[in-house]
């Protein structure tokens, strides 16, 4: 989320990306760890990862599919990039479900996620705010640029910017999936009276980004995750986070004359908007390509947009380059990753390790939505981030099934605040204990 989406390696027929090779290059290692003992993988059945590997399964099934019934040379190029692209995150998503060990560790890599995301959200903000792009400076020798654009597109009387994602939807989708690990944050240092200042910081940061995206689906994708949160909050928390969200809305309103506006039209007049119309024509055209590869689909990145056309819906997308043996797959890859957290809040008492599965709940639910409403996996930060939480959540499940996930039992005497229940007693120590390290 730091280096621009937009740098690829110079000197490589193909678009490749430096975040492609290093996803790579884990999954050799991944590949090594699990040919001994002595490395500290975790080993044994995990759903997160027979999913991925199930889903890795239908991209290769597919791929020679394609290949041998032959695909003309922009599409073999194109399949070739997206087969990378794929593995890379399939393969951080499995290092992050067996290499992640113990919840202090998953938990710092939750945290950094939503560093990440309010980096990447900040440069998007200045690109809207003050009409500079950062995303000129950050750069590395020996990458070049495959677009000139930071702010890449125009909605109304606005520019929506990208920050570093490739577009800005995505720039908002990820904001929207950060969102709620940003409050989670938030509201665990409010709790232990902690240092709370840069957590809130971060969800102002990313709710401004989410609307300076101007984009229906991190809209919709927000919208589903409060539905996922507002049951598991007490009433105390509803109340308040409903005040929050009329005064931040208040307050844009205000400081950006017409940005709610254009976001109200963006769902007040669907019944005319010229890109939803656009996105309800594919269907005709796509349910001739899905008759004809029902299984397997045409093969994956080989429905190019500017050859054929775009379709904004990334479950139709695979259904039509993965058929319906790839689509299957990929909802269980997310499915997943729900039913981890589900089941992590149901093993275990800690109230802040069951507040984490609810943030992480909706911010999967966000991913899932806005699958229906883009095309997700054509974009390398998004995709990561969906394998990475995935696998992220399998590692979870494994500590919670072993009995020892817990917070850090000393913080747990600082008094809870009043938005939150009371935590019940301190269980007696026993031999399942978290170690303090």
């Amino acid at each position: 989320m730091i280096l621009p989406a937009k740098l690829v390696l110079k000197g490589v027929p193909l678009d490749l990306s430096p975040t492609m090779l290093f996803g790579l290059a884990l999954g050799v290692l991944w590949f090594c760890a699990q040919l001994v003992t002595t490395l500290g993988v975790a080993k044994g059945r995990s759903l997160a990862r027979s999913a991925m590997f199930l889903y890795a399964a239908t991209q290769l099934a597919t791929y020679g599919s394609a290949t041998t019934a032959g695909l003309p040379g922009d599409e073999l190029k194109a399949t070739d990039r997206t087969l990378i692209t794929l593995f890379a995150a399939i393969a951080v998503g499995l290092v992050a479900c067996d290499g992640v060990r113990g919840f202090a560790r998953v938990d710092r890599l939750f945290r950094l996620m939503v560093v990440g995301a309010a980096f990447m959200a900040t440069v998007g903000a200045l690109q809207f705010l003050a009409s500079f792009d950062l995303t000129v400076y950050l750069t590395l020798p020996g990458l070049r640029s495959v677009s000139d654009h930071g702010a890449v597109l125009d909605r109304s009387i606005f520019k929506r910017p990208a920050g570093t994602a490739g577009h800005p939807i995505e720039y908002g989708v990820v904001c929207a999936f950060a969102l709620p690990l940003a409050m989670h944050y938030g509201f665990r240092a409010r709790r232990l009276r902690e240092r709370q200042l840069w957590w809130w910081l971060a969800v102002v940061v990313l709710a401004s980004g989410l609307m300076f995206s101007l984009s229906r689906s991190a809209i919709l994708g927000i919208a589903v995750a409060g539905m996922v949160l507002f049951p598991f909050w007490s009433w105390q928390r509803r109340r308040r986070m409903v005040l929050i969200a009329v005064a931040f809305l208040g307050a844009m309103r205000l400081a950006i004359p017409g940005l709610v506006g254009t976001l109200y039209s963006l769902f007040a007049n669907l019944n005319n908007d010229v890109s939803i119309q656009h996105r309800t024509k594919d269907y005709a055209p796509a349910a001739i390509e899905i008759s004809r590869h029902l299984w397997l689909g045409r093969g994956v990145g080989t429905f190019l947009p500017e050859k054929y056309d775009w379709v904004d819906n990334q479950y139709l997308m695979t259904l039509i380059e993965n058929g319906v043996l790839g689509v299957a797959a990929f909802a269980l890859v997310l499915l997943s990753g729900a039913y981890a957290v589900l089941r992590v809040r149901a093993l275990t008492d800690d109230p802040i390790v069951r507040d984490l599965c609810v943030s992480l709940l909706a911010s999967l639910a966000v991913i899932m939505v806005a699958s229906a409403t883009f095309d997700l996996l054509a974009y390398s930060m998004v995709t990561g981030l969906a394998f990475l939480t995935v696998g992220a959540c399998g590692a979870l499940l494994r500590d919670a099934r072993s009995g020892v996930i817990a917070f850090e039992p000393a913080k747990h005497l600082a008094p809870p605040s009043r938005d939150a229940p009371a935590a019940s007693p301190a269980p007696a120590p026993s031999s399942q204990a978290l170690p303090s390290s």
